[in-house]
């Protein structure tokens, strides 16, 4: 019972850890003209299109076949469809609709059931040896960083107070932990199921990517410095996964 709790704190701690600290630097963050937010979006895409390429996907590959890693995939894109409805509608029947907002409430809820997974490799490195577990732990914790920043942004400039985008971008590091605790609890999980966590996260993320992030950043700027932070962010995704 004491280590199924340890290994919750664990994944609980480096889990929120991150997008917090990426969460205060996102809301205190003084330029916010329409280049920014172009940048800061496009950012946020290449990262988000980096981790999809290099980690979520070939770890799946490694374990499972193809077949069910495009169902996860599709099953995510439909999940993050539906989410994008039911937030749309939400704020249809507020008066402070907001895009940018909207934005980042879909980018906080697609990290999050991208944490999932990340967690569930806490959790089965935790059960194999303590140092591969707190590793993991430790690299995950430094490339939600810059996710954190990527939440928090949007968020906070769509209008959001900043005592509620802390809170947000906390609550999705929480799945982090669920995830780890998970991955302790059944430390023999199939590998397809681990495979069709990973490509659904993938799924959900190259959905914001393409129906949210890209679509936003040029609504906010046309110009190079989208593509700069596309850039940016692709080659710091891999830096951080290379850690």
């Amino acid at each position: 019972m004491l280590n199924i709790l340890k290994t919750f704190l664990v994944g609980i701690f480096f889990g929120t850890f991150g997008t917090t600290i990426g969460g205060l630097i996102g809301i205190n963050l003084k330029n916010t003209s329409n280049k920014f937010l172009g940048f800061i979006l496009s950012f946020a895409s290449g990262l988000m299109m980096s981790i999809i390429c290099f980690d979520l996907l070939p770890e799946a590959m490694k374990i499972s076949n193809i077949l069910v890693i495009l169902a996860g995939i599709f099953l995510g894109i439909i999940t993050m469809i539906i989410c994008d409805i039911l937030v749309k509608e939400k704020f249809s029947m507020t008066n402070n609709m907001n895009n940018l907002l909207r934005t980042g409430i879909i980018i906080s809820i697609g990290l999050a059931l991208h944490n999932i997974p990340e967690g569930l490799a806490i959790g089965t490195g935790l059960q194999a040896s303590l140092n591969l577990g707190i590793s993991l732990a430790i690299a995950i914790a430094i490339h939600d960083v810059p996710e954190g920043i990527s939440m928090a942004v949007p968020m906070k400039t769509g209008g959001m107070k900043k005592g509620k985008v802390i809170f947000l971008v906390i609550m999705s590091g929480i799945s982090t932990g669920i995830g780890a605790l998970v991955g302790h609890l059944v430390g023999g999980i199939s590998e397809d199921v681990i495979g069709i966590s990973l490509s659904f996260a993938a799924g959900a993320m190259l959905y914001i990517v393409s129906g949210e992030l890209t679509p936003e950043a040029n609504n906010m700027y046309k110009g190079r410095m989208n593509a700069i932070g596309n850039i940016f962010g692709f080659i710091l995704g891999i830096l951080a996964m290379s850690i």
